[in-house]
């Protein structure tokens, strides 16, 4: 079902039958009337660039890979990035989902309806602290970032470049960070919040910053209102949620903040997560949230609730249980994400027992959320029910 890279043996000259003029009288194998013969394609009037990089460009994304294959144009016109660019231009984007597993540093990529899967080259880091421990992921245009923490180097960050299908060192952050809340707007990534590592120790953070892909460098941003680790960002109404987390006292906060691009000032909004019976949900791991069709969908790491946000009140509204277990590990190892126009959650299946997980039963599931519904309809994507065997570490979806 899948290549178990971007890369390919090397390409073949292809042959072909080309039919003889001679009628075939015997209908033998040896009489065919067909003979192998190198194919020649310079009779095939060519393309103009711009025209040909038009056609290059609504290919199907997941397909790049066979484009390495016909010659060295197409190769560099992938390098070179220009096809993202077009891309972009005329609006056509498409999703990908991007997993990587608890223990390793292997990365896999998912087209959206998960029928296409391909392994990435392997994260070419080989520190020990790196691979087995927390790592942060978030997506900006067609880089792939990936943060975590080296012996060597300290907190750094590696990205994935479709483009050249190669992972690169940096750039880092310039406050660098762990624990943190990011979101994807457009071509940018955003990123605010979390424990600093820097030189001068461990504290917790109310800076922000903001990635450029085509520049390949992070800008500082105004700073929060308030510090805060393990905290969620998201986008919505054109604006970068911050959501939840502690302070640095350790205390839960249910309030959020929202950064406006145009204004360049942050908003504080006070209980935005808080819960009906004005109790603070205990959650280890940082808010579950996404945000589809500009509205803002929250999964209960307690109860596998999922709610809706109702922005006029500032409350949420229950949609029904999700159909997996995110209290099995207080949140982590689960996925909830926005995919165009639907919700996505991986995670064990609400099927497994308490006693039963041991990683085996990670399924996929997918709905078009309703907020006025009472309880969503989830889809079982074909093919990973209870197949995926790992702890889920790390996942994000790129729009490209």
């Amino acid at each position: 079902m899948a290549a178990d890279s971007f890369l390919m043996p090397p390409c073949r000259k292809i042959r072909i039958c080309k039919a003889k003029r001679e009628p075939n009288l015997n209908h033998s194998d040896s009489s065919s009337g067909v003979e192998p013969q190198d194919a020649d394609y310079s009779y095939v009037p060519q393309l103009c660039d711009e025209l040909e990089n038009l056609i290059l460009a609504r290919f199907p994304r997941s397909e790049y890979w066979k484009l390495y294959l016909l010659n060295k144009h197409f190769l560099q016109i992938l390098k070179s990035g220009e096809l993202f660019k077009i891309r972009r231009q005329i609006g056509f984007k498409e999703s990908s989902i991007f997993m990587s597993a608890s223990g390793g540093n292997s990365w896999w990529a998912f087209d959206r309806l998960f029928k296409c899967c391909r392994k990435l080259p392997e994260l070419p880091s080989r520190d020990v602290s790196f691979i087995g421990g927390d790592r942060e992921s978030l997506c900006a245009g067609s880089h792939l970032i990936v943060a975590g923490w080296e012996t060597t180097d300290g907190y750094v960050v590696w990205r994935f470049e479709l483009e050249t299908s190669k992972w690169i060192k940096g750039p880092f952050m310039i406050d660098p960070r762990c624990l943190f809340a990011s979101a994807t707007c457009g071509t940018f990534g955003f990123v605010a919040g979390g424990i600093g590592m820097g030189l001068i120790g461990a504290k917790v953070l109310n800076s922000a910053e903001k990635y450029n892909p085509e520049t390949k460098s992070w800008e500082n941003l105004p700073c929060m209102h308030k510090p805060r680790k393990f905290c969620s960002g998201c986008f919505m109404d054109n604006k970068f949620y911050v959501i939840g987390g502690k302070d640095e006292n350790n205390n839960e906060l249910t309030c959020g903040e929202a950064y406006n691009q145009d204004k360049n000032t942050w908003e504080l909004i006070q209980d935005m997560l808080k819960d009906d019976d004005n109790q603070v949900a205990t959650q280890q791991s940082p808010p579950l949230l996404a945000v589809v069709n500009n509205e803002l969908y929250s999964l209960k790491t307690s109860s596998n609730e999922l709610r809706v946000y109702i922005k006029n009140s500032n409350t949420w509204k229950k949609l029904g249980a999700a159909p997996v277990r995110a209290d099995l590990h207080q949140g982590w190892g689960v996925a909830f994400k926005s995919l165009g126009n639907e919700l996505l959650v991986i995670g064990f299946s609400s099927s497994i027992s308490s006693g039963n997980d041991n990683g085996k039963g990670m399924t996929i599931y997918t709905c078009k959320p309703e907020p006025e519904s009472k309880e969503l309809q989830w889809r079982c994507i074909e093919g990973y029910k209870d197949r995926l065997n790992f702890f889920l570490l790390n996942c994000c979806v790129m729009v490209a």
